[in-house]
């Protein structure tokens, strides 16, 4: 079969983010424009020859159409095996499960993660190296350069596998192998967490609730939740994966996972409830009555971790990234383990956790994962919370108590403004960052800012430095705020606002986040004008 080299120029606009390329789908489905940031892939990482790679998506619009077009480029740039999740479906945590497991050359990821689905929604492609995570920055620079110089695509004409089908077809030279998408996974769970007393919890009466948002990870959540630990049949809700997420928004909040947050918070109220995003690499823990910020299910977690067959040595450090809450950095300091702040972003802990100084790691924007695979998982989470209960059996509600008293608690909120106009959000964070260094001692709304900067990273494993990853303002009242310009939207801009305010007290333990910040919000509108620059009264978004 013939391979036929089609002309081409660069396209602006291919510079991947924290996690891959992001953009309307509609842009994706533009003619070139797949083809070219594909090749680009292909080329930067070294080309394909005689490689194996690892591919599938969410299952969101375009995913099945992209996936025999990445195929077809596959074949023709020398691949001679590629993994594919039956019908074109692989969580992204699965995806690094099957990358490590069958040791593939790394893959490629179709998903733009917790963001909308639908021809009129978002669409996303990432690379992952061949220790299962997403692609570092270097890698990721090296793929951009070559979306600016490319002049050909290398692709194959041939008719389309059927990708309905699990087993081995032929696509000119190269081996198509069909995967069940949930197998590979399920193994990996088995081996971390005591599936018989989280069987034998749900068996004694445990209600819970999982709600899939009608994202990818239904299937893993209903074979292993209902099927393997014996949950009711309907405890996954909206466990169907549909190409626009059944019209909502696939991102584990209180926002749009209402109806599950409505669920726990009425008199009806099972046990425990979870969400996960559209990809199945967030997660969402709730009680009965009782939300959890992800910072404080990775404190939790890290305090926990024990009780589950997989972590049961105790972990080697635990790793956040900078506007996640430094609840868990009280957990490691209690453990006498290392505690590392890297920016935002999965890639940042991927050297930590193949150097071993890090076994769980979480960010605020309700990611949480361990060393068994290179990404964030929001079904294992789910596991290890109910494993934690299983041997506990204590309510959500008790755990937070019980851990806010021996650790105290950090108040936590995110504010997200979006889709706001990219100027305006520049000329906010540009402003702060010139005003940064007159800030310390100053006082603003009772508050007096102890440090102020634009937080660096160095990784302590290969020295490599990355700047500009937020603006920090630190608090002597034992408070933080931080303010970040997201990577992860396609239109106009999304600022978020991380505040935080450390608590001791017992007597102080039960407030509203809202209220318990309510200086910290002050502060950061008398600093910076922010509200009235933008044009906004509110927040779109408080997690």
């Amino acid at each position: 079969m013939d391979v036929i080299s089609v002309a081409t120029s660069a396209i602006e606009g291919q510079k991947p983010g924290t996690s891959g390329l992001r953009k309307q789908t509609r842009v994706f489905m533009e003619p070139g424009f797949l083809e070219n940031f594909v090749q680009s892939i292909f080329d930067a990482v070294g080309g394909l020859q005689d490689k194996t790679l690892t591919l599938g998506g969410d299952g969101r619009y375009f995913n099945k159409r992209a996936i025999q077009t990445i195929l077809k480029m596959a074949a023709a740039n020398g691949a001679v095996r590629v993994l594919v999740g039956q019908n074109g479906i692989l969580s992204t945590p699965a995806a690094s499960a099957v990358i490590r497991a069958r040791k593939t050359d790394g893959g490629l990821i179709l998903s733009a993660s917790h963001n909308p689905g639908g021809a009129d929604g978002d669409f996303g492609l990432k690379y992952n190296i061949p220790a299962g995570g997403p692609a570092p920055e270097s890698v990721t620079e090296a793929i951009h350069r070559r979306s600016l110089e490319l002049t050909e695509y290398r692709i194959i004409e041939t008719d389309d596998v059927d990708l309905s089908l699990c087993g081995e077809q032929q696509m000119g030279g190269m081996t198509v192998e069909v995967i069940d998408p949930v197998a590979i996974y399920a193994e990996v769970m088995r081996g971390l967490f005591d599936f018989d007393a989280i069987r034998a919890l749900i068996a004694s009466g445990f209600a819970l609730r999982f709600d899939a948002m009608h994202a990818v990870t239904g299937p893993y959540a209903t074979a292993i939740l209902e099927g393997e630990l014996g949950a009711p049949v309907s405890s996954v809700m909206n466990g169907t994966p549909l190409p626009d997420f059944g019209g909502g928004h696939p991102d584990p909040n209180p926002v749009y996972a209402k109806e599950l947050v409505d669920l726990m918070m009425g008199p009806e109220a099972p046990d425990f409830g979870a969400a996960s995003d559209g990809d199945g690499d967030r997660n969402m823990i709730v009680g009965r009555g009782t939300y959890v910020t992800p910072s404080d299910s990775l404190a939790v977690l890290a305090a926990n971790a024990h009780l589950a067959p997989g972590y049961k040595g105790g972990l080697s450090g635990v790793a956040r990234s900078m506007p996640t809450s430094r609840a868990a950095d009280r957990v490691a300091a209690k453990l006498g383990i290392a505690a590392f702040e890297t920016p935002t972003g999965w890639k940042f802990f991927g050297n930590l956790l193949d150097a071993g100084k890090a076994t769980l790691c979480g960010e605020e924007s309700a990611g949480t994962g361990s060393d068994h695979v290179r990404e964030k998982d929001g079904l294992w989470a789910v596991l290890l919370w109910l494993n934690i209960i299983a041997v506990r059996r204590e309510s959500v509600a008790d755990i937070m108590k019980a851990h806010w008293r021996e650790y105290g608690r950090d108040y936590y909120s995110r504010h997200d403004y979006e889709g706001i106009d990219k100027e305006a959000a520049e000329a906010v964070t540009g402003e702060l960052r010139r005003r940064l260094p007159e800030l310390p001692g100053k006082r603003f709304a009772g508050l007096t800012v102890a440090a102020a900067d634009d937080f660096a990273y160095e990784d302590p494993v290969d020295g490599s430095i990355s700047r500009g990853q937020g603006l920090r303002l630190v608090f002597a009242e034992n408070a933080r705020a931080v303010l970040r310009l997201s990577g992860t939207g396609t239109v106009g801009a999304t600022l978020r606002v991380y505040l935080e305010r450390f608590e001791d007290d017992p007597a102080q333990m039960a407030l509203d986040p809202q209220e318990a910040l309510a200086p910290v919000i002050a502060a950061v509108e008398e600093i910076t004008g922010l509200r009235t620059r933008i044009g906004r009264d509110a927040p779109d978004v408080r997690t």
